[in-house]
């Protein structure tokens, strides 16, 4: 038996610095849209919230509990979008 500890997907081992400061969130959600991750409705509904905070949570509730393959998607359009920040947490380790 392996003493390893289990895998954890960068979007959720970073999920409360991702939710504090991933700030230019539309482009994000018209990118999940565009990409099929999010639908239409999660989509409008998420956009009408008032911070990118309640957005990113939002997010962490739906669409990102799918599985692997959406947090994939998700974790590519955060490097299109928000570098630095991506950057700076995969140098944390």
């Amino acid at each position: 038996m392996s003493n390893a500890p289990p895998y954890q997907h960068f979007v959720d081992k970073y999920k409360l610095q991702l939710t504090d400061k991933v700030s230019h969130m539309d482009p994000i959600l018209d990118r999940l849209l565009d990409r099929g991750v999010l639908q239409r409705e999660a989509y409008d509904t998420i956009r009408a919230l008032p911070t990118s905070q309640k957005k990113m949570r939002e997010l962490y509730c739906g669409c990102l509990q799918a599985g692997a393959a959406s947090k994939d998607i998700f974790y590519q359009i955060l490097l299109e979008n928000e570098k630095f920040l991506i950057d700076d947490l995969n140098t944390k380790h």
